[in-house]
């Protein structure tokens, strides 16, 4: 059963709240706290997907669980990622962060899931109020050929790296499925975020070398208006946090 104080996250991203409570916030918390025992989560959620329906094959379930939580606690890591995802957004919007929006979780926790050889189940890509500030992007496991209302999100943007997951039917969000993006999770469609990968990639390894500050910081930003171009989000960020009901299954236990 999912606590109710736990599952509870702004419904939406308000960017200039966000600013005026960076600097308490940044006072009061510190890094984010060591890595909790996804143990329970990763066998509750497999067990979900198994009962999906009778055709599921529990390895694959296994396969999904694990790859999403071990997947979620590495960004979380690498991209050095703040408790509270609001502050992530915004620490990216002024260079204090590169990745961490939403579409990045979905984009790279799909790269690891769709390597799995799966074939009782299958990914899709799901987004909310697309290409405005309000955004939300997840990963969607269903049964072959079924809509993303039968299946469970898989989420590693909203608990800042702490995996959620719970029916599609169950949170606030109105998911729509985003077919070119499926299409690349399904192994049929090309990347749809590999210039803007392949940019950061870039801007990473000249930083690690950059003798000039100031040239650093004019890349980063241009990074930032590339990401807005590529992905057509709003200047608010994309994401915004849901308030699920305590009997809603998923991970935050």
């Amino acid at each position: 059963m999912v606590a109710d104080d736990m599952m509870r996250a702004p419904s939406r991203c308000h960017l200039p709240a966000v600013v005026s409570l960076v600097g308490s916030l940044v006072i009061c918390i510190g890094a984010p706290s060591a890595r909790a025992d996804d143990a329970k989560s990763i066998a509750g959620f497999s067990k979900a997907i198994t009962a999906l329906g009778p055709g599921v094959d529990p390895r694959e379930a296994q396969m999904i669980s694990e790859t999403s939580h071990r997947t979620a606690r590495a960004l979380q890591k690498k991209w050095r990622v703040f408790p509270f995802a609001l502050v992530q957004n915004f620490l990216i919007h002024i260079g204090a962060r590169e990745r961490g929006f939403c579409f990045h979780w979905a984009h790279d926790i799909g790269l690891e899931l769709k390597k799995l050889p799966l074939k009782t189940l299958e990914l899709h890509w799901a987004e909310a109020y697309p290409n405005t500030h309000l955004e939300h992007n997840v990963v969607v496991v269903t049964l072959p050929g079924q809509p993303i209302d039968t299946g469970y999100i898989i989420d590693g943007w909203r608990a800042a790296g702490r995996l959620i997951w719970w029916p599609v039917t169950k949170d606030e969000y109105p998911w729509k499925e985003n077919p070119a993006h499926t299409a690349w999770l399904q192994n049929r469609g090309p990347d749809p975020l590999a210039a803007l990968n392949a940019s950061v990639d870039r801007i990473q390894e000249s930083g690690s070398t950059q003798s000039h500050p100031s040239q650093s910081a004019r890349q980063s930003r241009a990074l930032r208006s590339r990401q807005k171009t590529l992905i057509g989000r709003d200047s608010g960020g994309p994401g915004g946090g849901a308030a699920v009901k305590g009997e809603a299954a998923g991970s935050l236990e």
